[in-house]
């Protein structure tokens, strides 16, 4: 079951832009998430006609014309993550010799972002290069949502608008009637989405310690903070093979937690990642649906949340030239 917060959008479609009337169009990558834009903006998608020749290559024909408008695509790069960038690259050049006005790619989910930097000689930094290739398909403006690392938002030669989810799960936390919250970092690179995290809840902050052995394994060296009796709020970006979560958790418990909560944005959930979730000692796994999720893999302990009217209401406040960044003062 999918939730969302309380948020109305006021669109009337009226002449409030310098670059035409607002359009939706989206990829394939997460039709249930742009049906739910496009239903709280009042404004219907237009079909792109998405098609794959036998040999998988991609084709589109946009069903409208495009011309002179403000449009708005959106597709997160979620599996198959090349896939997804394909078709996004595609449609941008679509929009783009189709004489667009402006063109902002809404991009809930980002791809290849957790490799941001070179922690390796002769690595890539892979999301600049998705981001180069963004740019240079046609987008003209980027939004995104709680990205891996804040410095991917520099990455961008356009303006981009970085959004967060942390407003919705807090309220979603707090509407759990707990106390005694702590707020869990599972990381060093994870610090200032925690410490974000507990300013919206007016909790203390605990950071873990942890290392990487290898590549697939976690190993929790220490613990910073008070977790004895308290219900603890465990704050992720990514869950991707569940692996780290895994192991906080059960750290946390050892250390005489109430209850464990996980709180994140993209529930990517690699094979095994849920089974994984449902054995640890883990009370509700909070997501959002950034990233599309079988129904399968819902059900408890995982809660949904929809990130809808949060993107709906960037999308109208971009198109009508206004502040972005009210949504979180």
């Amino acid at each position: 079951m999918i939730g969302r917060p309380l948020t109305t959008v006021e669109y009337t479609n009226e002449d409030t832009s310098p670059w035409g009337d607002l359009k939706l169009i989206a990829g394939t990558a997460n039709p249930g998430l742009t049906e739910r834009i496009s239903k709280e903006i009042g404004v219907p998608l237009t079909d792109p006609r998405v098609r794959r020749f036998p040999d998988g290559e991609i084709d589109v024909k946009i069903q409208d014309s495009m011309r002179g408008h403000d449009v708005f695509l959106i597709q997160p790069t979620c599996y198959p993550v090349n896939e997804s960038l394909m078709e996004l690259f595609i449609l941008l050049d679509a929009l783009r010799r189709a004489s667009a006005g402006r063109i902002t790619a809404v991009v809930p989910y980002f791809g290849y972002a957790r490799k941001e930097r070179k922690s390796q000689p002769r690595e890539p930094i892979s999301a600049k290069l998705m981001a180069n290739f963004m740019t240079l398909a046609g987008a003209d403006r980027v939004l995104l949502l709680d990205l891996h690392a804040d410095a991917i938002e520099g990455f961008f030669d356009v303006p981009t608008d970085h959004l967060t989810a942390h407003k919705i799960l807090a309220a979603h936390i707090r509407g759990r009637h707990m106390d005694r919250i702590a707020v869990v970092a599972p990381d060093a690179g994870g610090a200032k989405r925690a410490e974000h995290m507990a300013r919206l809840l007016g909790a203390p902050l605990v950071f873990v310690y942890k290392r990487r052995p290898e590549d697939d394994a976690v190993e929790i060296l220490d613990m910073a903070g008070e977790v004895l009796g308290r219900d603890c709020v465990v704050v992720e970006d990514i869950i991707s093979t569940g692996g780290t979560m895994v192991e906080v958790a059960t750290s946390l418990r050892e250390h005489g937690a109430r209850r464990v909560i996980i709180a994140c944005t993209h529930a990517v959930l690699a094979p095994g990642a849920v089974e994984r979730l449902r054995r640890a000692p883990v009370d509700e796994v909070v997501v959002t649906d950034s990233v599309p999720i079988p129904e399968e893999k819902q059900g408890p302990p995982i809660t949904v949340l929809s990130v809808a009217p949060l993107l709906a209401e960037a999308i109208v406040r971009v198109h009508e030239n206004r502040s972005v960044s009210e949504l979180f003062r």
